[in-house]
């Protein structure tokens, strides 16, 4: 009997622990999320081909772990950021298209714009400070950013490499003051003074300069490379998120592969040997350089043991630089795509895009989908199961995770929208003050200065060399016209004309238009 009596009660207290445990929820672990950006990076730096073939870029350069990145996850073939760097920086935070946060051209010296206008127009009062975390700043935009948004919802946020969100001597030049938790060498500037730890990363040894990386000084006098210095310190503050078992998000922001072109030591004298250019060389070998730092990266994230549970987004912030202090002949360092950086051409604003997204995104996969870099945002927020937040801005992206889950959409009959009323300096195809707008398989790019169009089918025409404006006049009208709508909607700037002392016209003015007719 009394072995009876036992035996119930035994069971009665493992049914309330099992009854207990069913009660208990169960907490979903958050993934951590790596955006590794890359300044500079032009659509065929990489041996990855995002095109329909491989071309000879993609044979001269060496990146085996985009090639391993690639064949995890997925290949974005039409992925586009703005002709310049901070921009695209702004947008990628805030989720605004340039039009709307009005950071159109990059941000240096607190009030003073950092190029003058070109002859014959003079550039609006454009937001030169840059992204601000307070209202109190003149010439610049209050925001809620994406790091402050995945800091509240427990995620360590870790910032390395460059900033360039916000104007020197303002809160916003310091990335602390914009959501992150760890800043590794980001400050107002977009190029380091020197890739070179025996130059402890300074444009002159003996002199301070805008340009000098800071929070580097362990570093200095040593012989490291700026982009090895920037993949170590970044393994360091995972691992201190690994340690109190935090989710990170790490923005891995290389200066790579921005000017100075300087020779990454590691790789250069290969490319040497393959007889390129001086400056090829040293260019090729800062991609592998910043390759390599990816794989040091992937590797660490397995000797861990958390690759399956880490999203990686790779991304670059414009087109490759070709208008100035390349080697060979100005704008064909992107080639099949037109011009490059500070253009609107494919060359300027295409670029590499690869995300890996453990257990869900198809391994090896490849869509043509169009995205932006202000779908950035609302992306990682619900790659992080972050919905309940709010922003003070009004937001522009489009998430992509149901491209990333394989899902069908009618995405490329979205359009997408550049307006760039700035002057970034060098002239080439598709450089100067404009506003663009690709739709489906067509562009249109408006020019301030002139008023004049230019038109091209991208899938007929991926290198822009027909355009149709005067042809295709119907599609002209009808794209003018939602470029129009869409530029008076977000109150965008539009500069003026010295020469009439008149803002340039919206470009479905009449007159603009009636010249095509």
């Amino acid at each position: 009997m009394k072995k009876a009596v036992l035996c119930i009660l035994f069971l009665t207290v493992f049914t309330a622990c099992k009854s207990d445990k069913k009660e208990t929820p169960i907490v979903e672990e958050k993934p951590n999320i790596i955006l590794f950006m890359i300044d500079d990076m032009g659509w065929q730096d990489t041996s990855v081909p995002f095109w329909k073939e491989k071309t000879a870029f993609n044979n001269r350069y060496q990146t085996p772990n985009m090639e391993r990145l690639a064949s995890q996850g997925m290949k974005f073939t039409q992925a586009y950021a703005t002709p310049v760097c901070t921009p695209t920086r702004v947008s990628l935070m805030t989720g605004m298209n340039a039009a709307r946060h009005r950071v159109t051209n990059w941000t240096l010296n607190r009030g003073v714009s950092a190029v003058n206008p070109p002859k014959g127009l003079a550039m609006p009062e454009w937001n030169l400070n840059g992204i601000q975390p307070t209202d109190s700043i003149e010439r610049a935009v209050h925001v809620t950013t994406l790091p402050q948004i995945l800091k509240a919802h427990g995620y360590f946020t870790i910032h390395s490499g460059k900033a360039h969100f916000g104007a020197l001597g303002t809160p916003g030049e310091n990335p602390l003051n914009l959501g992150f938790q760890v800043n590794i060498a980001g400050h107002a500037a977009g190029a380091p003074g020197s890739y070179y730890g025996t130059k402890n990363f300074k444009k002159q040894l003996d002199k301070n300069s805008v340009w000098d990386v800071p929070g580097l000084e362990k570093y200095h006098g040593k012989d490291i490379f700026l982009t090895e210095a920037l993949t170590q310190e970044s393994i360091l503050a995972m691992d201190k998120a690994i340690e109190n078992n935090k989710p990170f998000y790490l923005y891995m922001s290389h200066y790579a592969v921005h000017t100075p072109i300087q020779g990454d030591p590691r790789f250069e004298q290969k490319y040497i040997d393959k007889g390129l250019h001086p400056i090829e060389a040293r260019y090729a070998s800062l991609i592998e350089g910043m390759d390599k730092s990816l794989g040091d990266i992937m590797n660490h994230l397995e000797e861990k043991g958390i690759a399956d549970n880490t999203i990686i987004l790779f991304m670059s912030d414009n087109g490759g630089l070709s208008a100035v202090a390349r080697g060979g002949e100005k704008h064909t360092h992107n080639k099949p795509l037109s011009s490059g950086k500070g253009s609107v051409h494919e060359g300027g604003i295409r670029e590499p895009m690869l995300v890996k997204w453990p257990g869900v995104t198809q391994a090896n996969s490849k869509t043509d989908d169009f995205v932006i870099i202000e779908d950035f945002f609302p992306t990682i927020t619900e790659l992080a199961g972050i919905e309940d937040y709010k922003t003070i801005q009004t937001t522009d992206g489009k998430s992509f995770t149901s491209i990333l889950k394989g899902e069908k959409q009618d995405n490329n009959n979205r359009a997408l929208f550049w307006h760039y009323p700035n002057n970034w300096g060098p002239a080439g195809p598709g450089i100067g003050a404009t506003s663009t707008m690709r739709k489906g398989d067509w562009k249109l790019i408006y020019y301030h200065l002139d008023s004049r169009f230019e038109l091209f089918n991208i899938a007929e025409d991926i290198g822009e060399t027909s355009n149709l404006a005067f042809k295709k006049t119907k599609k002209l009208k009808e794209f003018a016209t939602e470029l129009g709508n869409y530029l008076r909607a977000v109150n965008a700037q539009m500069p003026t004309n010295t020469n009439t002392n008149q803002m340039v016209p919206w470009p479905d003015n009449e007159t603009v238009l009636k010249v095509y007719f």
